[in-house]
Order: C-alpha cells, then structure tokens, then sequence
C-alpha cells in the first residue's frame, strides 16, 4: 500500500492534516469520512514529499504512554468513541510512531475488532499488561479505569527512571572528564618531562617509568585497547544473554555495594505497582503474576514470581513463596499477608509500591550524594599520580646534586 498525506476538517469545523497509508485515493477518503473527517485534499507521497527518519521510528516511551493514556482517558469520560478518541490523539501526538499506530488501531477497531486486539497487532508500542488491562476494562465496562490506572503506571516507572538516570549522568560525566585528562596528561605532558630528566642522565622512577609505559600503549598500540574493548563489552553482551549471565548480572546488580539496595527498592516497587493494577482490573493473581513476571527486568526477581504461580496455582497464598523467595525485603511480604487477611491485596500492593517508590527515589539520592566524595577521592588518586610522575624526577635529581 501507498502513502497519502490528507488535509481535512473534523466535526467541529477545524483543520487537520497527516498521512495514511491504503490502496488508493478512494481508499482514503473512505477512512476519513468513515472517522468523521471531511477531506479536502489527497496526494499521494513523492520521493520528494516523503518523510524520511534517519535512524528509524523514533521509540515510544512510558512518558508518552502515560500521557497517552491520561488524554484517552479524559476524551473517552467526554463521550467521544474510541475510534474518535484514537483519531484525535493521532492528530495531535508528536511521536510519528505513536501516531502510526494509532491510526493503525483506529482502523482496526472500525472493522470491528476489539480495542484490546487491535493493539495486541503493536507489541512494540503496547506492552503486553497494557493490552491485558484494556481487555479487562472492555469485559467489565471500566475500559477508563483501566487504561487511567496504567497511565499512572507508565507515569511512576518513568518518573523513576528519570530520577536514576539523573542520577548516574554527574558520575559518568566526571569519569569520562578524567579519562581523557589522564590520556592528554600521560601522551603529551608527562613524556616531555621525562624525556627532559633522562637527557640529563637522571634515574626515572617507578611512577614515571609506568607513565612512559601507559603513553606509548596508547600512541603506538591504540588500536590494540579498542580491539580489547570491543571484544570485552561483546563478549559481556552475549554472557548477558545466556541463563548463566542473567543469574550472574542479577546477582551482582542486588548485592554491589550502595546501588544494590536501589535496584531492590526499584524492582520491589515495579512489582507491586504492576500487581496492584493488574489485580484492581479484576485480573487473577495467578495471571497477574505471569504478566508482571514478564515485565521484571531482573531474573532474580523474574524467577521468583515465576515460582510464585506455581505455588498459587496450587492454593498457596501469595505472601508464603514471595517471602521463601528471600529477594524481596521483608516489608513486602508482610504487607501481601496483611493485604491477604483483610481480602484487600491491591491496596496494600498500592501502599507497598508508594512506598518503594519514595524509598528507590531517596536511595538514589543518596547514592548520588555518596559518589560523589568516591569520585572525588579516586580523581585525586589519579592527579596524585600524575603529579609525583611529573616531579619524582626532579626530586631525585636533586638529591643526585647534593650527592656531588
């Protein structure tokens, strides 16, 4: 099918504009006066009048989730129709992937096709909870609860990622900084240096010595540190990939020193937000915890639900294999218990996710804060170094002299 780019007016008198994609002219017209536009003009898109998106479709993001879901919800509550609804937002989002596949979506639903279905055609733009919990708001006519519930959900997991990659840009900042003082100051300063005091017959020591070594490793073999560090990071990646490499990198990622407890706080929040919505839609827990299994990033933790369906599905309440897990803090359990005794489990989820949510944005805080003094000590180091690899010779120079 060919590309069009449409002028049209909707009902309410004001011009919109876009591209679409279907057999011909007729084709076009037909899909907008079928979503209630009134079309002005079609063309067909040239070689010159083509968009084009170097790098591909942009990726769309939980922030553009979240609002998504926020205006879907406010124009469905206005008694607009879904097909409505997803026309007007495909006008006005900036996203050009998002506004495909609402258009996508749009056309779908018209040839009847359920809301739910209709996106499950788009696992990369709609996740599958998100899926599962529009098709549970269809089948219990809360289709914008639903759908307001995972804009919260997109709006939470992505305020905390925000907030950790803010986090981790000063560090890398300052580290990328002292990588490329440390190259400049041992190719270009520190050789010249030592060159001087070793025409003067002077003894280099072992500061400098280890300098001159460093800076003719990276003039003459520089090819050599790519090579190994392509190969490191490939090599990583693939180990990553493997049941072995997830177990090993889940591990590390809970138990390095000071970001270890960020990432449990940030998984036991994603966790029990995500249960928490998924049940309040009236999904069962069973259900609930393979979809939220799906979405753990960690196979700890992946692992753990995992084992946790099973338990379920075998009549054990959901707070005993969470707890024998061990990977979840004791709160979290305890608080699922209680949520369990009370038959109020998605409140106490909600209760548990609000907390670790602050708790993960506080550690982050604060492990910012303490790299910062790490960092600084570490530069020091490095100055130091590069200091007493400057001087060194100098001062045994002299003590040469006084020899004399």
């Amino acid at each position: 099918m060919a590309q069009y780019t449409y002028v049209a007016v909707t009902r309410n008198g004001d011009q919109t504009k876009g591209t679409i994609e279907a057999k011909n002219v007729e084709a076009v017209k037909l899909q907008l006066t079928t979503s209630g536009l009134t079309p002005i003009s079609v063309k067909g898109q040239s070689i010159f009048s083509k968009d084009f998106n170097i790098g591909g479709d942009p990726k769309v993001t939980k922030r553009d989730l979240s609002v998504f879901c926020r205006q879907f919800t406010s124009i469905l509550n206005a008694g607009v129709t879904v097909v409505e609804a997803l026309n007007m937002l495909a006008d006005q989002t900036q996203n050009k992937t998002l506004v495909k596949t609402l258009r996508k979506t749009s056309e779908s639903v018209q040839q009847g096709e359920t809301l739910a279905v209709s996106m499950s055609k788009h696992p990369k733009v709609f996740p599958e909870m998100f899926v599962n919990m529009v098709e549970a708001g269809e089948v219990s006519g809360s289709l914008e609860e639903a759908i307001s519930r995972m804009g919260t959900q997109f709006e939470k997991s992505a305020k905390l990622a925000g907030i950790i990659k803010k986090a981790m840009i000063y560090p890398i900042a300052v580290i990328a900084v002292a990588l490329v003082v440390l190259i400049v100051m041992s190719t270009a300063v520190v050789p010249k240096f030592a060159e001087m005091f070793a025409g003067m017959g002077s003894e280099l020591p072992g500061s400098t010595k280890a300098v001159m070594a460093l800076a003719d490793f990276l003039i003459n073999k520089w090819w050599l540190l790519i090579i190994i560090v392509v190969a490191a990071v490939v090599s990583l990646r693939l180990f990553g990939k493997t049941e072995k490499g997830k177990e090993v990198f889940g591990t590390i990622a809970i138990k390095i020193p000071i970001i270890g407890q960020v990432n449990i706080k940030t998984q036991s929040a994603s966790f029990a937000r995500t249960m928490s919505t998924l049940v309040s839609s009236g999904m069962g827990i069973s259900q609930s915890l393979e979809i939220t299994a799906k979405a753990m990033k960690n196979i700890l933790f992946k692992r753990a639900l995992i084992k946790a369906k099973q338990e379920v599905e075998q009549g054990v309440n959901l707070s005993v294999p969470i707890r024998r897990a061990k990977v979840y803090p004791t709160l979290v359990p305890n608080m699922i218990a209680i949520g369990e005794e009370t038959g109020n489990i998605e409140t106490m989820l909600d209760k548990v996710a609000e907390y670790y949510e602050e708790e993960a944005e506080l550690a982050t805080q604060s492990m910012s804060e303490m790299m910062q003094p790490i960092i600084i000590v570490v530069l020091g180091g490095l100055v130091g170094w590069m200091v007493m690899a400057m001087y060194s010779p100098m001062i045994n120079m002299y003590g040469d002299l006084n020899k004399l």
